[in-house]
């Protein structure tokens, strides 16, 4: 379904991933965020490289389980399960809906992802997520997903991101907002969006990411993808 959350005059003051987000999400995240599709087919490469035999798969901040899928239909390894959870009724229903017939032995779990266990992982996917966490409960979260990862595990960060150097991050916003007319959103609904959600997703620059990273106990990460304010992290636990 085509997103056209945004295409009224009224004051929209707030965002909520509720029924009629959900209906529309995978639209809104493919004209919204340049480099989906890389992001979610790196996904796919990351669980052939990293995954392991008889472990879980976490895709935290499922939404309709794009992640999960990926996981899912990209892995060779033996006796794993994956665990998708979502806060929202809506997004967690979607996202059972979207998994079931594709993709075996999994589990779709409705809860706050800071509230779920993190055990026997190999893999944990925090797509377009950390950012909509409050920012100082972020590096608890990252150290939970490090603890909760075998050795040889890695975590997979997808987040929009912002630059200290005013001048760079002017001009990679002018690009994405060209990026989303380009992608047919109207100058009503960036401004609308923009200002529904501009108190809720909250963004950090690289080098925290980095140094949440290395706090929680990983010793070696890096972005593997990148595109505009869009970036893809790899962190690693030691084998």
């Amino acid at each position: 379904m085509r997103d056209e959350l945004f295409n009224t005059g009224k004051d929209l003051v707030g965002f909520t991933f509720d029924a009629k987000v959900a209906a529309v999400f995978d639209d809104m995240v493919r004209r919204s965020v340049p480099g989906y599709q890389s992001m979610i087919e790196m996904i796919g490469l990351m669980v052939k490289t990293y995954g392991q035999n008889h472990t879980n798969y976490y895709d935290l901040g499922t939404s309709t389980g794009t992640s999960a899928i990926a996981l899912g239909v990209n892995n060779p390894y033996k006796n794993n399960r994956i665990i998708a959870v979502d806060n929202s009724i809506n997004m967690a229903q979607k996202c059972q809906e979207n998994l079931t017939n594709r993709v075996k032995n999994f589990k779709v779990i409705c809860a706050d992802i800071e509230d779920v266990a993190i055990d026997n992982a190999s893999v944990v996917v925090l797509n377009l997520t950390l950012q909509f966490i409050q920012p100082e409960q972020r590096q608890v979260l990252i150290t939970k997903i490090y603890q909760g990862l075998n050795k040889g595990g890695v975590l997979i960060v997808s987040e929009k991101i912002h630059f200290e150097d005013e001048k760079k991050q002017n001009n990679i916003t002018k690009l994405h907002l060209d990026f989303k007319r380009a992608n047919g959103y109207s100058e009503l609904e960036i401004a609308n969006k923009r200002q529904a959600i501009e108190n809720i997703l909250i963004t950090d620059n690289e080098q925290t990411h980095f140094e949440r990273f290395k706090i929680a106990g990983f010793h070696r990460s890096f972005c593997h993808f990148q595109c505009l304010n869009f970036a893809s992290f790899l962190a690693i636990k030691e084998a």
